[in-house]
């Protein structure tokens, strides 16, 4: 399977543990278990891209990724790479990841990628997808959020600016509000989902995508 099904929210008392790098429901009474809200908060704030590479490259390409998504991971991990080095670096693609949150891991790690704000986030999302089954770990509440600070002590970041990215939840409204906004608009409903120039494709390998940015230039 390489398509996986938006979480919009999660209700009642469910909470979401991730196995082996998938999504697999159980029941938590822990303090840090939560559940995401089925809605966006209409009063939250809605976070503005933070794109890399030359604002005016002639193709932009959004990728709406997770990650707690193996996919995703992938596609980091042998497509984003080459992509970056022939396109995005040499000024052809403007390139936006917009974040998707199936779980609560899912946006604990967003709120990691965020905290360094623009200048780290870029580093920190291929941190986060590059070591992905090690701070899944053994998919504990206690054990991913331990993993995930060390990911941001790792990139530099303070303890106490660390705790207060985890804890701000003005943050995690606008990080949902941001994520449904955009989704909705753009209709994503899979991860990896890639928009290029506003057409939407499924994931794919790195030769079709240069195929598909080369027929564009």
């Amino acid at each position: 399977m390489n398509r996986r099904t938006l979480l919009l929210g999660i209700s009642g008392a469910a909470a979401i543990a991730v196995t082996g790098g998938w999504i697999a429901s159980r029941n938590a009474g822990t303090q840090t278990s939560f559940a995401l809200p089925a809605a966006a908060d209409e009063s939250a704030e809605i976070l503005p891209d933070i794109p890399m590479g030359d604002p005016n490259a002639p193709i932009t390409l959004i990728e709406y990724a997770s990650y707690t998504c193996p996919h995703c991971a992938n596609f980091h991990d042998t497509v984003f790479g080459k992509l970056k080095t022939d396109y995005i670096d040499t000024g052809k693609v403007k390139f936006i990841h917009r974040e998707v949150y199936f779980d609560k891991y899912g946006l604990w790690a967003g709120l990691i990628a965020q905290c360094g704000g623009a200048p780290k986030y870029h580093a920190l999302s291929g941190m986060i997808y590059e070591t992905q089954k090690e701070w899944i770990g053994d998919g504990k509440d206690a054990t991913i959020a331990d993993n995930l600070r060390k990911i941001g002590l790792k990139a530099g970041l303070g303890k106490e600016q660390i705790d207060a990215c985890m804890a701000d939840q003005a943050r995690m409204s606008a990080m949902i509000a941001t994520y449904q906004k955009n989704a909705t608009a753009d209709d994503i409903n899979s991860t990896p989902t890639l928009v290029i120039d506003g057409v939407k494709h499924s994931n794919m390998s790195y030769d079709e995508l240069k195929a598909i940015l080369d027929a564009k230039l």
